[in-house]
């Protein structure tokens, strides 16, 4: 049985796996809300009380967002500013643009057409951004482009924001129109890798590359083929708590993804193999990688994205003693943990904790007691 290089030896020849299927708690990167709140900052708007209002701590460098809170949030700051795109440009993007961009692609026969009417529609509200979709041999592609030079630096927050949310959303709006996930093949993005690139294997695609002219997405040119398969009756109920919904299902197509994540989360301490997991699902190893790659991931990514997520979370709400925390995730010994966090934030378990008691100096917040996962 093949072993993780950071895995535990076991001393049995069965591996306990959890029967049930656990909840669970998707989370995206700061990085995705500091954009999220560029446009308020440019407008001189105080982000605070729509951040607690939407239960959001920014607090810690490394925060994790719930996906939850995160549309919430979203969908709080087009309805301060009046704008859904966030006040990036110097045109609001009115109120009332998601609801009529799905309306327009719901008459489509297919993929196809629906993408080609959803590029026409961003022409009049969102002038700033080009979109197309073109046909490249076996694959399809989608393009985004700036129309005008709207920002000096690429690596702006506020335009790493924008192609985000746009390629997110357009993705987020096909995946539901056909009722099946999009894998994306790649996605060339036009700026310098952000620093909370590693997300981008579970929103978009592992196989993401940046310091590209333009962003661009590649899939299987057969999937535009495929029928639009929603009525009006479901577009009225897609739209309750739209477009902020939308955040909440880019990992609709990650369903493989997510029920291996929570597989390891649940069976922690104890180290799951690729094999023991494939097995949990009735799939060969063979299937279960080839599906995870489907979806622009792996086991390796999955399985490092789900410690350091539980890493980060203990360490900024509990005490938990460092040795006990890298026990809990499954690490063999402390030091292949500190190696892991180190790669994760830059800096030591104990270094991450000394900036948090810094910044909550003064302030009567203290580490609560340990919580379960």
């Amino acid at each position: 049985m093949n072993k993780d290089a950071n895995t535990s030896p076991t001393t049995t020849t069965a591996r306990h796996v959890p029967r049930h299927r656990p909840r669970h708690h998707a989370t995206v990167a700061k990085g995705f809300v500091d954009g999220m709140l560029s446009g308020l900052y440019r407008l001189q708007h105080d982000p605070r009380p729509l951040l607690a209002a939407s239960g959001i701590s920014l607090a810690e460098s490394a925060s994790r967002i719930p996906v939850k809170r995160y549309a919430v949030l979203y969908n709080r700051i087009i309805a301060e500013l009046g704008d859904e795109a966030f006040g990036l440009f110097p045109q609001p993007m009115p109120l009332g643009s998601f609801e009529f961009l799905c309306r327009g692609m719901l008459g489509a026969h297919t993929l196809d057409e629906a993408l080609a009417r959803a590029s026409r529609f961003l022409r009049i509200v969102l002038p700033d951004l080009a979109l197309s979709v073109r046909r490249n041999g076996n694959r399809a592609e989608l393009e985004i482009a700036e129309t005008s030079a709207r920002f000096g630096d690429p690596a702006d927050p506020a335009r790493v924001f924008a192609f985000e949310w746009l390629l997110r959303l357009i993705h987020g709006v096909a995946c539901w129109f056909v009722g099946r996930g999009i894998a994306l093949d790649s996605v060339r993005f036009p700026y310098p890798r952000p620093a909370h690139a590693d997300d981008y294997a579970l929103v978009y695609t592992e196989h993401s590359s940046f310091e590209g002219d333009t962003l661009l997405a590649r899939f299987r040119d057969n999937l535009l083929e495929l029928p639009i398969r929603r009525d009006d009756a479901a577009l009225g109920r897609f739209l309750e708590d739209a477009p902020g919904r939308i955040s909440m299902l880019y990992r609709r197509d990650r369903e493989m993804v997510l029920r291996v994540r929570d597989l390891l989360r649940a069976a922690l301490p104890t180290n799951l193999s690729i094999d023991d997991v494939a097995r949990h699902i009735h799939l060969s190893t063979r299937t279960l990688h080839r599906r995870l790659e489907e979806e622009g991931s792996s086991f390796r990514r999955i399985k490092e994205a789900t410690r350091r997520d539980i890493a980060y979370a203990r360490l900024t709400k509990t005490a938990q003693p460092i040795a006990e925390l890298a026990a809990d995730l499954g690490y063999a010994d402390t030091s292949t943990f500190y190696r892991a966090f180190v790669a994760w934030s830059g800096m030591s378990p104990e270094q991450f904790r000394a900036q948090l008691a810094a910044r909550h100096d003064g302030s009567g917040t203290r580490a609560a007691p340990m919580d379960g996962r």
